[in-house]
């Protein structure tokens, strides 16, 4: 068995944390979320006005608006997200579709919300930054099929499927693979596959693919997964225990350079930790 290098590591810690004092840090569920770590080196300018318009549902009567989503994408802007493509395709997709009819209220929150199964849906923020990610680290790729690994709710899929030309999207739970599917029954995307699997095993039989997002947390990163990337593909997920980062490997363009993969890691996160088999 020939001898699989190592990855190439570079450490670019994400400058988008934010004090403890924040006000939504009380908010958010333990999942799907950014760190916020007292002692980063650079901080998020705040934005007061904008933080009680979201907070204080009473004053925002009208909670699907395009104005409620137009306040997130302002937010995920200050926060760093610069990406056009991936502020547009975030701005096309109704997060509040993928929530509980009780939480409808926070649904344009920069917060993880609760989506059943103990499972989370992820902050906007890890939405944005991890496709954010993938596209700069793999735009030289002429491909276009993205796989994902959690589906969850079926939001992220949904912001994927107006950034990439094909994207499958693997759950292994049944219940949230059934409430995906309801979720995105009337978005009409038809370059969007759900598949009902143990989305590491479906990936093993199924590569190569140009981009890899995983919503749930690894140890490490499975030398067969990364060996499903396409050559010059991006690998993007939450690395690491008992500290979580969100991680990007980027696999070479040609030979020899495809045997070799490139890391970088960036934001302190928190993700439930990926589980083997199909659950019914």
């Amino acid at each position: 068995m020939a001898r699989v290098p190592p990855l190439n590591r570079r450490s670019n810690p994400g400058k988008d944390t934010a004090g403890p004092d924040d006000p939504l840090s009380r908010l958010q569920p333990r999942w799907g979320r950014s760190v916020l770590k007292a002692d980063s080196a650079a901080t998020v300018k705040r934005r007061p006005d904008l933080e009680r318009a979201l907070v204080d549902n009473s004053k925002n009567p009208g909670l699907a608006s395009d104005a409620m989503r137009q306040r997130m994408l302002g937010r995920l802007t200050e926060q760093g997200i610069s990406d056009a493509s991936v502020l547009d395709a975030i701005a096309k997709v109704p997060r509040h579709v993928f929530v509980d009819d009780a939480l409808a209220s926070r649904a344009y929150e920069d917060t993880a919300l609760p989506i059943g199964f103990q499972q989370t849906l992820s902050q906007p923020y890890i939405v944005a930054r991890s496709l954010s990610l993938a596209l700069r680290l793999g735009s030289s790729l002429a491909g276009g099929l993205a796989l994902e690994i959690g589906t969850g709710c079926g939001y992220q899929a949904a912001v994927m499927s107006h950034l990439f030309p094909t994207t499958v999207s693997v759950e292994r739970i049944e219940g949230l693979h059934t409430l995906a599917r309801r979720n995105l029954a009337d978005l009409a995307r038809p370059n969007l596959h759900l598949v009902l699997a143990d989305g590491l095993e479906w990936a093993a039989l199924n590569g190569p693919f140009d981009w890899i997002i995983l919503a749930a947390g690894l140890t490490d990163i499975p030398q067969g997964l990364l060996r499903q990337l396409r050559y010059g593909g991006v690998l993007v997920a939450p690395v690491g225990w008992p500290e979580q980062r969100l991680v990007a490997v980027r696999r070479g363009d040609t030979e020899p350079q495809a045997s070799e993969f490139e890391r970088e890691d960036f934001d302190l996160v928190q993700f439930v930790p990926i589980v083997k088999g199909v659950q019914r």
